[in-house]
């Protein structure tokens, strides 16, 4: 098991366990960024899909593969940050048209745009999370790696089925390119939207206007957030907001989301 590390807030100096996250190698050894604990955190102000990513050797074939970076959020102001890792050497990385990348192996999600950091609201910086209602016998859920819009659309479905929500599909019809995503279950309305941009009110809105007309409960998923209007209008209309991160392991941003997750689709 990879090392837990101290991670000092560069916002309000508190310190924060981490422990780097394994992501499984071609040759199947699992990989483990390596952190640099000498170097100081960077707070994340923006999310773009340039600098998600970081190179880092298998110690068991010496493949060179690019990951998510770490990152860490600040359990006590809410503070995104990443953490160091230290560098591999330029000589042994692959030409980024090489299909052993991860990163290359499918399009990336959405443009490559920069993000307003006035409009990000971090998951963490106004949310507590609420006491699961009741505890649902589920087994943990396994995350998969994001690395295509596709992904997204997949792990959104999995954490729904994951929910207790059966028949998860995508309606039929021809795809709208960069935009949100519909999946529907009985009962359930969901958006997913895997672009870079954070989710916008119109957007939660029209979910829960879909979900009033199908008389079905909403959710909506995220790859970069929700802006403070979103997230406000979310609250007043009891929508379940979620944020997925590369990693592929969606995580509750509002007081309804933690009410699904604690109940489940049988809540």
């Amino acid at each position: 098991m990879a090392e837990s590390i101290p991670v000092r807030c560069p916002a309000c100096l508190r310190e924060n366990g981490y422990t780097a996250p394994a992501f499984p190698c071609a040759c199947g050894s699992p990989v483990t960024p390596p952190l640099d604990r000498s170097a100081a955190p960077r707070p994340l102000t923006r999310r773009t899909w340039s600098e998600a990513w970081v190179a880092v050797r298998c110690g068991a074939c010496g493949r060179v593969g690019e990951w998510p970076h770490p990152e860490v959020g600040c359990g006590s102001c809410g503070t995104v940050c990443r953490v160091p890792v230290h560098p591999v050497d330029p000589r042994d990385l692959r030409d980024p048209g090489d299909p052993g990348s991860p990163r290359d192996q499918g399009r990336p999600v959405g443009p490559r745009r920069l993000v307003d950091p006035r409009h990000v609201v971090d998951p963490g910086a106004a949310h507590v999370p609420l006491p699961p209602t009741a505890p649902a016998p589920r087994p943990a859920f396994r995350p998969v790696t994001i690395r295509t819009a596709g992904d997204a659309v997949s792990t959104a479905a999995l954490y729904l089925r994951w929910l207790g929500f059966t028949d998860v599909r995508r309606p039929d019809g021809p795809a709208v390119p960069a935009a949100a995503v519909d999946l529907r279950a009985p009962g359930l309305v969901a958006q997913v939207d895997p672009t870079t941009a954070p989710t916008g009110l119109r957007a939660v809105e029209c979910v829960w206007l879909n979900g009033l007309t199908a008389s079905s409960s909403c959710a909506y998923f995220s790859l970069a957030g929700y802006t403070q209007d979103a997230r406000e209008r979310a609250d007043d209309l009891g929508i379940p907001l979620f944020v997925m991160d590369l990693t592929g392991m969606p995580q509750p941003v509002n007081d309804p989301a933690d009410e699904l997750v604690g109940t489940g689709a049988g809540g």
